[in-house]
């Protein structure tokens, strides 16, 4: 039997475990990226391991998520940030130098190499040829120092492209109509391999897209082949001496196999408020539109902002859209000012956002109360637009600009048909924005630089072997990071600050959250199925595990946010029967007994007065000494 792509990779990091589906396995690290918004916590946690100098081939520390500087908060994380990278061995992305998955693959990524970043939207790399997944900060700092990162071995999925785009038809299209097929539980416990002969009709940046946004399908990552293609892309970046070939196998064996036509698709939209509802924009046509947002680290590239400056161009946006663009690097800046792309923008109407997240984080460019923007971007959860009741509506570039000058949702393929760009023979490169590190014998005495609002990470500690509290906050299904640990501009100044950021968890779900669950010192989440779909972000067990969380008892987890959940010591317990959730009430009073025998045998019955409900815990050998210890940092304190 041949192995698919995925397989390959990771037989050749392999440091643990069998390749067996859903069994535990360790995998060496090749790379690792931050960004600000996880970054600061992450290096906090690097440096409490004591470890002198990052192990990896490449750790690259972003800024771009809190770029709005109202205070001096963000500031500070940057500042800290910079000087934690030049004394550890890490390379520093500048404010302005663009969005990390954007540079990452223009100037970093390698494929066949493994790759681990505190975003989710990591396996954006996956374009590349590369295995990259989306990890909680420790997790991050763990590779950084050296150890292995934890996964359960995933199935494989393949999905065959055949035909061609039409005209005005997109990458995003793809994605879209991928999301419309599995749903965004659909990816879970998978990895998403593309083949098929319409796979050589992609360039890298419309690959880049795809698995960008496969994240949403809950994959563990998506991954393209390395081909010419690939070749050509990485030798246009200066860096062809980084390319190596990589394909499945002819006799590969997947788990599923889906087909999508190329030549038959048409422009797709994700409706309000998941990335999976998705419908023809043909049936959207005419919905009045507000505000448009073109960029993330989704649709940011180079190809992407020729394409919408060819809507664009010679042209007015509607009277009644407010249109912000969003670059995805200083390399895309500046060929978008070479080629003329930026004019044809700025004339239309455009506002020039910086190189950064912004709006797709929810850090500025909000859409007015109730009002419906369109997006080129990866997420619209409830709120994080910035807006709580903001209709947002993820859409490809060509919807997005040809929407922007009718000031009604449009069907691009309606319009004149714009050449699919053509990729550069040579990008602009210019690496000025980054800072390689310091040499080792100066990086001893190096300075780290922290500010006020950089507070150490909560205490932790052994695993209570009896459990006795009150559920603080029972939710349904698909609960993202989102609704529990809120971003924008309001929020993300405090991701290094656990003891203020918990103030805001889950606001948008139930404002009285925080304080109630401070006030009785410990209690229970219970949640439905997907419980911590989205984001990465770790500080959506921090902040729980601050306020006291013990546990989250739910009918199923995102993979990501219950590895961040056993990191901080909190138990992720699932319903063994779905429909024994109707039978817990929130202010019910629970109670666990002999937890730490438990954890050998995977069951645990939960008490809730008279009744009994069992519950299964899906954890590795690892993970259950993780808890035990008290958490990843304890359980690395340890020598493990």
């Amino acid at each position: 039997m041949g192995y698919t792509i995925a397989e390959k990779i990771i037989r050749a990091h392999l440091v643990s475990g069998e390749m067996k589906t859903g069994e535990e396995i360790g995998l060496r690290i090749d790379q690792t990226l931050t960004q600000d918004a996880t970054g600061t916590m992450a290096y906090l946690e690097f440096e409490a391991m004591g470890i002198p100098q990052v192990k990896t081939e490449r750790s690259v520390a972003y800024i771009d998520h809190n770029t709005l500087q109202s205070g001096f908060e963000n500031a500070d994380d940057h500042r800290y940030i910079q000087s934690v990278a030049a004394k550890h061995g890490i390379y520093f992305s500048r404010p302005g130098n663009g969005i990390c998955h954007q540079v990452h693959y223009e100037r970093f990524g390698i494929p066949g190499k493994t790759l681990i970043g505190s975003d989710s939207h990591t396996p954006t790399g996956g374009g590349l040829g590369m295995l990259a997944m989306g990890a909680g900060g420790m997790d991050v700092a763990v590779a950084m120092a050296g150890g292995a990162y934890h996964i359960p071995m995933p199935r494989m999925t393949f999905v065959e492209l055949i035909g061609q785009l039409r005209p005005n038809v997109s990458a995003k299209d793809i994605i879209l109509e991928v999301l419309r097929m599995l749903s965004v539980k659909g990816g879970v416990g998978a990895i998403v391999e593309y083949g098929g002969e319409g796979v050589a009709t992609l360039s890298v940046p419309e690959r880049a897209t795809i698995t960008n946004m496969g994240a949403e399908l809950g994959a563990t990552t998506s991954i393209f082949p390395s081909d010419e293609v690939t070749r050509q892309f990485m030798a246009a970046q200066g860096r062809e001496a980084d390319w190596s070939p990589l394909t499945g196998d002819s006799d590969a064996e997947y788990a599923e196999r889906y087909t999508i036509n190329l030549s038959e698709l048409e422009p797709m939209a994700a409706c309000p408020h998941s990335p999976d509802n998705v419908k023809p924009v043909r049936e959207l046509t005419g919905i009045k539109v507000d505000q448009v947002a073109i960029g993330s680290c989704t649709n940011s590239s180079f190809a992407d902002m020729t394409k919408a400056a060819s809507v664009l161009k010679g042209h007015k946006i509607a009277d009644g859209v407010s249109l912000g663009i969003s670059p995805g690097s200083r390399q895309v800046f500046s060929m978008m000012a070479e080629s003329g792309a930026l004019t044809a923008m700025i004339d239309a109407g455009a506002r020039i956002l910086e190189c950064a997240c912004g709006p797709c984080i929810g850090m500025g460019f909000a859409p007015n109360s109730g009002g419906v923007s369109l997006r080129t971007f990866n997420r619209n959860f409830l709120g994080r637009s910035g807006t709580k009741d903001g209709q947002v509506y993820l859409v490809s570039p060509e919807t997005a600009a040809a929407s922007a000058l009718t000031g009604t949702i449009t069907d691009p393929t309606t319009m004149p048909p714009i050449e699919r760009p053509q990729q550069p023979d040579r990008f602009r490169i210019n690496d000025d924005g980054i800072i390689a590190p310091l040499p080792t014998c100066e990086a001893e005495t190096a300075e780290v630089l922290r500010g006020p609002n950089i507070k150490p990470f909560p205490e932790t500690g052994p695993l209570d072997d009896r459990i006795e509290a009150a559920v603080i906050l029972k939710v349904g299904d698909n609960i993202t990071t989102d609704h529990i640990m809120p971003a924008g501009a309001k929020v993300l100044p405090y991701r290094s600050n656990v003891p203020k950021i918990s103030e805001f968890c889950f606001n948008v779900v139930d404002e009285t959250f925080a304080s109630r669950a401070k006030a009785a010192g410990k209690g229970f989440i219970v949640g439905g199925s997907n419980y911590g779909q989205g984001s990465s972000r770790e500080h959506a067990a921090l902040a729980p595990l601050y306020l006291g969380i013990k546990a989250v008892i739910a009918k199923s987890f995102a993979r990501i946010h219950a590895a961040n959940l056993v990191n901080a010591g909190i138990l992720p317990l699932i319903f063994e029967k779905p429909e024994d959730y109707d039978r817990i009430e929130q202010g019910d009073e629970l109670r666990l007994d002999n937890v730490r025998a438990a954890l050998a045998d995977d069951r645990i019955v939960l008490h809730a007065g008279d009744k009994e409900i069992p519950l299964r815990m899906d954890l590795a050998e690892r993970q259950k000494a993780v808890l035990l210890a008290g958490g990843l940092l304890d359980y690395t304190a340890l020598g493990n």
